[in-house]
């Protein structure tokens, strides 16, 4: 008897919590979010300038981008393509192998090539 006293006092004290968080309460508007800016018309697209260079021993094509170096591919006569880029812009070429032992190095892949 006790127990089913108890437990219909929790049910009406949990009813009377429940009702009371049901109280429609001012929600602030949401702000819509802002327009998307137009596309851009500068009328060029960006595309990279390139200059192949061909010797005895290997094919080199330089990549820039406003006249600037950015990447330079040298594929030898013998064996895979390997990039020489300009990772942070200061103008010198890092290799793939170049302070490997100091600072880790992200590994990068051409994709999508037969």
């Amino acid at each position: 008897m006790k127990r089913t006293i108890l437990i219909l006092a929790n049910l009406l004290a949990l009813t009377a919590l429940v009702y009371a968080q049901t109280d429609e309460e001012e929600f602030a508007d949401v702000p819509l979010p802002p327009e998307l800016p137009e596309p851009l018309e500068s009328g060029e697209t960006i595309e990279p300038e390139v200059s192949i260079i061909r010797t005895e021993q290997e094919t080199i094509e330089e990549y820039r981008v406003n006249g600037r170096l950015y990447m330079v591919k040298i594929t030898p006569l013998i064996g895979k393509p390997y990039y020489l880029i300009d990772e942070n812009g200061d103008g010198q070429m890092e290799g793939k192998i170049s302070d490997i032992y100091n600072t880790p190095r992200v590994p990068q892949w051409v994709l999508f090539t037969w």
